[in-house]
C-alpha cells in the first residue's frame, strides 16, 4: 500500500497535548505505524556526559501513532484526507481530498 504520509510532509495533530498544531515529518516508522514530527511530542531526557557531547536535560522529539496525524492541506492549511490520482504521464501523485491540490511534485 502506497504511503499517505511521507518524510518532509506538512502534517496538523489532531488529537493529544499538541492538537492543532503543524510541522514537519522528520521521520516515519511504518513498522510501528509512527512518526517524529518537528516541534510535536517534545520530551525530555537525562544524558550522561560522554566524550564527545555534553550532559544535561535534553529536549527531543518523540514518535507519535499516524492516526493522530493528518496532512495540511497545500492551500489553507487545514487538515485534509489524502487520494491518489493517475497523471497522464502514468505518474501516481497522492492528491488533497479538501481543495484537490496535487502533494506530490
Amino acid at each position: 500500500m502506497a504511503a499517505k504520509i511521507k518524510k518532509g510532509d506538512r502534517v496538523v495533530v489532531l488529537a493529544g497535548k499538541d492538537k492543532g498544531v503543524t510541522g514537519e515529518v522528520l521521520k516515519v516508522i511504518p513498522k510501528d505505524t509512527r512518526a517524529i514530527v518537528q516541534g510535536v511530542n517534545m520530551i525530555k531526557r537525562h544524558t550522561k556526559a560522554t566524550q564527545f557531547e555534553k550532559g544535561g536535560i535534553k529536549e527531543k522529539e518523540a514518535a507519535i501513532h499516524l492516526s493522530n496525524l493528518a496532512h495540511a492541506d497545500p492551500k489553507d492549511g487545514k487538515p485534509t484526507r489524502v487520494g491518489f490520482k493517475t497523471l497522464d504521464g502514468g505518474k501516481k501523485v497522492r492528491v488533497a481530498k479538501r481543495s484537490g491540490e496535487v502533494i506530490d511534485v
